[in-house]
């Protein structure tokens, strides 16, 4: 296993990997990263100079991915965590927490001081994880990501 930084040859696998997922999770719905474009484009995405996205690898297989993005209505210096997906085989492992880990120090030497993050209730395995990591419940979402669909909201201050 290992974790690197996104690549252009990348944009079909973990597009599939996300899709994969929300399938599973029957959350494959309009509002969310399913539908959103951008989601096929994750390196191009992730050109902004404020912006990282993570791959986690095995053997030359995308097993997931997560990222850290300046998403447009969010405070000063707050970024989210966005797309943290993981294949079936690779949950329950620590992987999810490691991508995360590797987000939030690329978010601190960014200089971002928050993390937000959105989801849904059908990726309740993943809310225990945020709240370890020290995310904490909002009462509604912060910034313009898009994705209407989601209705948990969480920030971490850094």
């Amino acid at each position: 296993m290992k974790f690197r930084r996104i690549q252009s040859e990348d944009n079909i696998s973990i597009a599939q990997v996300i899709r994969t997922v929300m399938i599973e999770h029957k959350i494959d719905k309009p509002g969310s990263v399913f539908t959103d474009p951008d989601t096929d484009r994750l390196y191009e995405l992730f050109q902004n100079e404020k912006s990282i996205y993570w791959i986690l690898e095995s053997d030359g297989r995308i097993l997931g991915g997560c990222g850290i993005y300046p998403t447009e209505g969010l405070p000063e210096n707050c970024a989210e965590l966005v797309k943290l997906y993981l294949l079936k085989e690779s949950r329950g492992l620590g992987r999810g927490k490691q991508l995360m880990e590797k987000c939030i120090e690329s978010a601190i030497s960014l200089g971002y001081s928050s993390l937000y993050l959105e989801s849904m209730p059908e990726l309740n395995s993943a809310l225990g994880l945020y709240e370890d990591l020290g995310f904490e419940s909002l009462d509604g979402p912060l910034g313009n990501s898009g994705h209407y669909a989601c209705d948990i909201w969480m920030l971490k201050k850094l």
